[in-house]
């Protein structure tokens, strides 16, 4: 069945996302899509996508084709970037099949995937995901040596009027199911009321869930100008060496930001600026916390983030655990299980005591009395 519709194009999936409207066509160059990005193409509830890099890798399973199959929004796939010079924003094409036309022109072929192709490229990717991480595991411990002062020598942590101690932090990251897991924990996070940091487009997600920032953190590269402006403390992710590209949109808006100069990802000096800081408690949702997670990111390794999280494990939990134990219902029988187990060390207590027994004794011979005996 022929798709028309509307192109929008742009080689950075997390800006065409801000252009898209429902319906429209979106055309991107995104090399081994990712979940993440091929849900915010699900949520802008676009008509089709053609990519003119490779959606699948052959390195391991990213799951952003069979989440997009999944949702029921057609993928036309490895479609050449030669089609970006032949097409402009606001053309109409018409897909049919592969094919794409333009004015009754083919002006470019793709693969139209499938849910079954998918998942048995998927299923050959995973016979190389061993070579895949011992490489990754490498690239990490060299890059480990490169970024150790991340954690062994004294940053210069940014000013803030934020108070952390004696606080619980919310660190939200948009990665994977961070939706779910914040739908998870809302009832921890509206009793408790912890400092909120966003990352980046954490920042959105936590105002869509009707929440202020405290502070936002990143390269402000991906999050909307209507956030950067809600009142919260502004601190931009620069290199080492002091330069921090994001801080030339922060003040084109009019705004003051902190720069906080550091390796690593944006993510990781959120977690160290609140460990600092000396809050209690840090929980995080949607970061990125294993192998696959930071392939579908397009890193090589997780050197930084290992290095975060040896010193502030101590004080770190995920809400993907969380959101987990949330999603199970509690059963009848497994609360009358938990009564139960909570009443056996409570009786024993009460027999030994000198006082209960005592009063066992005598209602005992109370008993006796009664019946005669």
């Amino acid at each position: 069945m022929p798709i028309k519709g509307t192109v929008k194009i742009d080689n950075k999936t997390k800006n065409l996302v801000k252009r898209l409207n429902p319906g429209d066509i979106a055309v991107i160059n995104h090399r081994e899509l990712d979940k993440v990005a091929a849900q915010s193409l699900i949520d802008k509830k676009v008509k089709a996508v053609i990519n003119v890099a490779p959606s699948l890798s052959k390195d391991y399973p990213n799951l952003g084709p069979l989440t997009l199959l999944e949702a029921g929004i057609p993928l036309i796939d490895d479609a050449g970037e030669e089609l970006l010079l032949k097409l402009q924003e606001g053309d109409k094409v018409e897909i049919i099949g592969g094919e794409i036309y333009l004015e009754d022109d083919v002006i470019g072929r793709g693969m139209l995937l499938n849910k079954d192709y998918v998942l048995a490229e998927m299923e050959k990717s995973r016979q190389n995901v061993n070579i895949t991480l011992s490489k990754f595991v490498q690239n990490t411990l060299d890059y480990a040596r490169n970024e150790i002062d991340l954690i062994c020598q004294k940053l210069k942590i940014p000013k803030v009027n934020t108070v952390f101690e004696n606080r619980h932090t919310l660190i939200v990251v948009r990665g994977h199911n961070y939706k779910e897991d914040l739908i998870a924990i809302k009832s921890y996070i509206d009793e408790v009321r912890p400092v909120l940091i966003g990352v980046d487009g954490g920042a959105d997600a936590l105002v869509e869930f009707g929440y202020t920032p405290d502070i936002i953190i990143g390269d402000m590269d991906s999050i909307s100008d209507k956030t950067l402006k809600c009142g919260a403390e502004l601190i931009v992710h620069g290199y080492p060496d002091g330069r921090a590209p994001g801080l030339k949109r922060v003040e084109k808006l009019g705004l003051k930001a902190e720069v906080f100069a550091a390796r690593g990802t944006s993510e990781d000096i959120a977690m160290l600026l609140a460990y600092e800081k000396g809050t209690e408690l840090i929980v995080a949702v949607g970061t990125h916390s294993n192998m696959l997670d930071f392939l579908e990111k397009g890193r090589k390794g997780m050197a930084s983030t290992f290095l975060v999280r040896l010193k502030v494990g101590s004080i770190l939990v995920d809400a993907k655990g969380v959101s987990k134990l949330y999603k199970s219902p509690m059963k009848a029988k497994y609360l009358a299980q938990l009564v139960l187990a909570a009443l056996v060390p409570l009786t024993v207590v009460m027999v030994i005591a000198p006082p209960t027994r005592e009063l066992l004794r005598l209602l005992f011979i109370q008993f006796r009395i009664l019946l005669g005996i």
